[in-house]
């Protein structure tokens, strides 16, 4: 008797606990159906206010924008947005960044701009593995030695666009250099990259000028530059400090007497404001304004549609980054949380961009070509590419190809 009963009793709880196994597993994998019904949720920690104020607006509308243009999807999920104002804080960027993480619970955070706030994203992201999309911030350390299989980029390393800048400069015949910047890490990065790009082609660095950041009373560097006469000045400021500086270089008289060259941020999303007095100026970046492709001509019809504005590379880096996460979801179906599988896409990711072709090298960092460009009736206007497919070379990075 007691056999009898035991038995069928024994049998519903191991169905029973069949069960619950099968449903456990299903909620921590779920299939493509349930996971293309649940919002993907986006964290945006980007500048809102502050010297890069714009900068972040144009990488949030870059990433909205696309996003609309995929139907509100990504991935065939719908997408849900938290936004928190870094303000171009470091100090305030671990608090910020474990907000987003922790008490919001998202699924990828985008930012930032600010290479200083960038690093400590960087780090929470490694912590946590979270997944963290950088559509600005150069900072070479995050695809370099704190690179990591959740961390990509969608801009460009410090090295990768201020390297080929050094050659060009060069080859138009300087041999004396001065370079200027804020005194942080992409100021000091990007200034570096130029240096070694310059020196390596036989060039000489007369002096490195430098400001704290965000400081904008550069008129004693300035006067330091006119006394010094080099054949040319190599520059890195952006956003309202780029304005502060092009304006004032051409009001102490020495716009079109000593050659003003840098990083493409220098006019980038400045040339309205800083008018008559960035006439001349060439620098090098991943994106010139009159680029002809396709994919360019319908990113600006698009982002003009939208916003009103005229789509610039920030808005072009946080499309990107859309499209990248785009991909990585696709490969699965919609399933974020298949993370090999996702990050195995994104890395081999072949984006059509605005910028031209798009591919991503071991360390989530873009490669791609690298413009020369001269502003001319105020627009970033290309002269030639400085450089084709420039990988940066990931210093410090462990990940295997």
């Amino acid at each position: 008797m007691t056999s009898s009963i035991h038995t069928p009793n024994r049998r519903r709880f191991l169905l029973g606990t069949a069960g619950l196994v099968a449903s456990a597993a299903a909620f921590r994998f779920p299939t493509p159906a349930i996971a293309q019904a649940v919002p993907l949720r986006v964290g945006f920690m980007l500048p809102y206010s502050g010297t890069f104020a714009k900068l972040g607006d144009f990488v949030d509308n870059g990433f909205r924008v696309q996003v609309e243009r995929l139907g509100g999807q990504l991935g065939g999920r719908p997408v849900e947005f938290v936004k928190v104002d870094d303000e171009s804080k470091p100090e305030s960027a671990t608090d910020n960044m474990n907000r987003l993480v922790g008490r919001e619970k998202v699924d990828v955070v985008v930012g930032t701009v600010h290479s200083g706030v960038a690093m400590a994203m960087v780090k929470v992201a490694r912590d946590t593995d979270t997944m963290l999309v950088i559509p600005n911030a150069g900072v070479n350390e995050a695809t370099g030695p704190m690179c990591a299989p959740n961390i990509f980029r969608t801009s460009f390393s410090n090295w990768q666009v201020c390297h080929p800048m050094g050659k060009v400069v060069h080859d138009a015949g300087h041999r004396r250099v001065v370079t200027i910047t804020w005194r942080y890490a992409a100021g000091d990065q990007m200034v570096g990259a130029f240096k070694e790009g310059f020196t390596d082609a036989g060039g000489e660095i007369v002096e490195e000028l430098a400001v704290p950041f965000p400081e904008v009373e550069f008129q004693a560097l300035i006067t330091r530059i006119a006394t010094l006469r080099p054949d040319a000045v190599f520059a890195f400021f952006a956003g309202g400090g780029a304005v502060k500086f092009v304006k004032d270089y051409a009001a102490a008289g020495l716009h079109g007497q000593i050659p003003l060259y840098g990083s493409g941020f220098l006019t980038d999303g400045t040339l309205e404001a800083q008018g008559a007095a960035a006439e001349g100026v060439q620098t090098t970046l991943h994106y010139a304004d009159d680029l002809d492709n396709p994919a360019n001509t319908q990113f600006l019809k698009v982002f003009k549609d939208k916003t009103g504005a005229v789509g610039d590379i920030y808005a072009v880096q946080g499309w990107d980054a859309a499209a990248l996460i785009d991909v990585g979801l696709r490969a699965t179906n919609g399933d974020w949380a298949a993370r090999q599988e996702t990050v195995a896409a994104m890395r081999s990711a072949k984006l059509d961009s605005p910028r031209g072709p798009l591919g991503f090298n071991k360390a989530g960092n873009p490669v791609q070509d690298i413009y020369l460009r001269e502003v001319r009736n105020g627009r970033n206007t290309m002269v030639k590419v400085a450089e084709q497919a420039v990988n940066d070379p990931a210093r410090g990075c462990r990940i295997s190809a």
